[in-house]
């Protein structure tokens, strides 16, 4: 595993992973699992977010209080597989900025093919986080990263729900500085490219495709 790669081995997540998994699954609880996994996640992929201090009042009494610094996160959903996790995010987060690359892996070459890309303007000078509940071989998530390293963005970290080893270690590879929270790390892909054990396709369940 590559060092800076963190699994989120959390009961709760390991929990809902397993349920996630199950081929009887139907596509509304899928996305209530992905969302319910994410936002525990984002507890850890969040927690170096920087703070500022806020004058309030409480009922009580003036004090000196904590708010998240600007300028805020943004949040990239590699779709569409990614805008379910997206969703979740803005719930805990929902003054965070908005971006998605739109990505998807040729079934023949396993490549990926970009077809839309859209973010606040000034995303170079803001903290990302990039959600996709796959991180299978990793080519969508080298990509998506490349993309927002040539538009300036410097501070990225991936979320993934479940993460092959060779997924990781081609993300590793390109991009070492970008630091990755997976759910759990699965056995292997197989030779059309699927996580083993995996889920199947994440984007099908989710949107009954």
């Amino acid at each position: 595993m590559a060092a800076n790669t963190t699994v989120i081995d959390h009961p709760l997540v390991q929990h809902k992973i397993t349920l996630l998994r199950d081929k009887d699954t139907q596509p509304v609880i899928f996305r209530l699992l992905v969302r319910e996994i994410s936002q525990l996640m984002l507890y850890d992929a969040t927690r170096d977010q920087k703070l500022v201090d806020r004058e309030i009042k409480t009922p009580m009494t003036g004090m000196t209080a904590p708010v998240l610094a600007d300028p805020r996160l943004v949040l990239v959903s590699i779709m569409r597989a990614g805008n379910v996790m997206l969703d979740a995010a803005l719930e805990l987060i929902p003054n965070a900025g908005v971006s998605h690359i739109g990505i998807y892996r040729d079934h023949d070459t396993l490549e990926a093919v970009e077809y839309y890309f859209n973010g606040p303007p000034d995303i170079s000078e803001r903290p990302v986080l990039i959600v996709d509940p796959m991180l299978a071989t990793a080519n969508s998530s080298v990509a998506a990263i490349s993309r927002l390293k040539a538009r300036g963005v410097h501070d990225m970290r991936m979320v993934n729900i479940l993460a092959a080893p060779e997924g990781i270690a081609a993300l590793d590879a390109a991009h070492p500085d970008v630091p990755l929270f997976v759910g759990a790390i699965d056995e292997h892909l197989n030779e059309k490219g699927y996580i083993i054990p995996g889920l199947g396709d994440a984007g099908d369940r989710s949107y009954a495709t």
